[in-house]
């Protein structure tokens, strides 16, 4: 028997989560190429929140074990690529959502979904980082392939605080790049300049509807918040210029005009983390191992235990948490 937080629906549009203990033979099975996993560690991420809370559908059929993150040792494998003991992790690819995840002391999964844990990273670095370090890796690649560099002028960095924006914040300053950092919570202000933000923008100035061009602000940007904001950040990027986007923070929409992409050629890149192909994923990893200090992600994160993540989701959803949350499914 395993411990596991297991989501349910008592009734239409009601989830209700709770610590349960399961037996192996209770997770789903797989089409092919099944990897049982012994999960030491998983994440809270904003997807996770969204699935514990209810707050909206990410869960597709019920029950259903969240987390859309996990690493471990590989216990049993019908994968000729992983064996018993081998370190694994695992981004994405609909567990969580479609697939049980990795809010449990265990996990079935495929095999074409796991890579291994990069040399250097323990599990605990690894879920420090998570989907959301991973995902700003991403975004920082996308912007280096579009020629960004520092000499071009300032990156700025919405959602600052949450997961993907901090590590986005650390990354590029690491890089050399001048950061700028959005967030709603200016207490939060020097901790994003311990991470390398040399600048702190007030939410309020991107959240609002805004004009559809804008005085050019910025070289580039990474954003994770969506609607109004995306749509001030585009007006405010400058000629040539280039938006990371990979979240949905304030919301689906995007309100904007086709201004900033005919009058200056601002280029919107989407960043897709859950399907991203594994040669893809395996390079961002690779830098991530790296390029992200240790002592940056312990700053950075605090880790928590499987029993204490239901109270947390709607602390993180309302913007309350810091930085990552880390979670060791043995505590």
């Amino acid at each position: 028997m395993f411990k596991a937080l297991l989501l349910t629906q008592p009734q239409p549009r009601q989830t209700h989560a709770e610590c349960v203990p399961l037996s192996a033979e209770q997770l789903p099975e797989v089409a092919e190429g099944a990897v049982r996993v012994a999960v030491s560690h998983s994440t809270l991420n904003y997807k996770d929140a969204l699935a514990i809370t209810g707050s909206s559908p990410v869960v597709r059929q019920f029950p259903m074990v969240p987390g859309i993150d996990l690493a471990g040792q590989v216990l049993a494998s019908q994968d000729a690529r992983f064996q018993p003991g081998d370190a694994v992790l695992l981004n994405g690819w609909g567990v969580g959502e479609t697939h049980w995840g990795g809010l449990a002391q265990q996990a079935r999964v495929r095999g074409d979904w796991l890579q291994r844990l990069p040399a250097g990273l323990t599990a605990h670095d690894a879920m420090a980082i998570g989907t959301a370090g991973y995902t700003a890796m991403l975004c920082v690649m996308a912007l280096q392939e579009r020629g960004v560099a520092p000499a071009a002028g300032p990156v700025l960095v919405t959602g600052a605080n949450g997961g993907v924006g901090s590590i986005a914040v650390a990354l590029l300053a690491r890089l050399g790049f001048e950061v700028h950092a959005s967030t709603g919570r200016p207490q939060e202000a020097e901790h994003l300049k311990r991470l390398g933000a040399a600048q702190i923008v007030e939410r309020s100035e991107l959240n609002a509807p805004g004009k559809p061009l804008q005085k050019e602000r910025w070289a580039a940007a990474v954003d994770s918040v969506g609607s109004h904001t995306l749509a001030n950040v585009c007006a405010s990027i400058r000629y040539g210029g280039c938006v990371a986007a990979c979240g949905l923070a304030q919301g689906l929409d995007l309100p904007a005009s086709v201004a900033p992409f005919i009058l200056r050629g601002v280029a919107l890149l989407g960043i897709d983390s859950v399907y991203a192909p594994m040669a893809r994923r395996e390079q961002a990893w690779q830098r991530l191992a790296q390029e992200l200090p240790r002592q940056l992600l312990q700053d950075n994160t605090q880790t928590v235990g499987l029993e204490e993540v239901i109270a947390l989701a709607p602390r993180l959803l309302a913007g309350q948490v810091r930085g990552r949350v880390v979670v060791d499914t043995g505590r």
